[in-house]
């Protein structure tokens, strides 16, 4: 299957399943309300953290052949890190007035309705048939992004399990299960808040991407690379960018010398995936 192609149905899936979890998000927002379960709604701040993953999966695919341009010289992918962190200060908000509410419990303790359990069956059949439908498409277009979206939905299902059956022993005399349960959902998004710094902060920081050892390693494998005086490397969304600073033979002309660094670069792309490689040319006079 032709990359563009690929691209194209990979987006497709993470449109139908973000059309989903609108609807699931909706659902349970109906249902969280009418019937004061902190517990539900705190299930509801989940979905809405899904339909964000989903957005931003869809940019991550939509973005990622965007060349760089004037305003943007080193490209696109950053934008996508930044919208990583706007979304996890989000749920860490989210999770924070939750778990305040399941606390006071102003609204009192909650109730259950026929149609509100049938409601979070359906949903519960919904995620059950997305991440059963995702991981397949996953593994027939060998997508990681399909793939971590899958785990994670499945991650929803065994949330809303948990949810009902507290939900559902608040609503029969013990108000206390539903608090704990809110709190331990209220937990798992902060949990998951924190996944997303954990990702998007060492980008925006410029942290090193690989280890300066095995890229010094790699280069010094290319016939006439004689040393290494400066490595850096650092993200770009899904790949790095590398900066270096290589040692040659004093004797070379300008065209050896210009080959090393195409082959350095051919290296770079073959060991680490590197798409952005910066070679500098010194003559070696160790």
């Amino acid at each position: 299957m032709k990359p563009p192609q690929r691209d194209f149905r990979v987006q497709r899936v993470i449109l139908i399943e973000g059309t989903a979890n609108v609807l699931v998000l909706g659902l349970k927002l109906a249902v969280g309300f009418s019937t004061g379960s902190f517990a539900v709604i705190g299930d509801a701040v989940h979905s809405l953290g899904d339909v964000a993953n989903n957005v931003i999966a869809w940019i991550i695919v939509r973005m990622s052949a965007r060349p760089a341009d004037r305003e943007h010289p080193y490209g696109h992918r950053k934008f996508e890190t930044l919208a990583v962190f706007v979304l996890a200060a989000l749920l860490v908000v989210l999770a924070v007035e939750l778990a305040l509410g399941a606390l006071r419990q102003e609204a009192g303790p909650p109730v259950t309705r026929p149609w509100a359990v049938g409601v979070m069956v359906v949903v519960l059949a919904v995620n059950i048939g997305l991440t059963s439908w995702e991981n397949a498409w996953a593994k027939r277009l060998n997508s990681d992004i399909l793939a971590a979206d899958a785990r994670h939905t499945l991650a929803d299902v065994l949330t809303t399990i948990v949810v009902i059956v507290g939900w559902q022993l608040a609503a029969r005399g013990y108000p206390w299960m539903d608090t704990i349960c809110a709190l331990g959902v209220s937990m798992f998004v902060l949990f998951l808040a924190f996944g997303l710094f954990r990702r998007a902060v060492p980008i925006l920081v410029d942290r090193m991407a690989l280890e300066p050892e095995e890229l010094k390693a790699s280069v010094l494998s290319v016939p006439g690379a004689l040393s290494v005086k400066s490595v850096r490397s650092r993200s770009k969304g899904s790949s790095a960018a590398v900066d270096i600073v290589v040692g040659v033979d004093t004797t070379l002309s300008m065209e050896e010398a210009h080959a090393i660094a195409d082959a350095i670069e051919a290296k770079l792309a073959k060991d680490f995936g590197v798409e952005d490689a910066t070679v500098h040319i010194e003559p070696d006079t160790l």
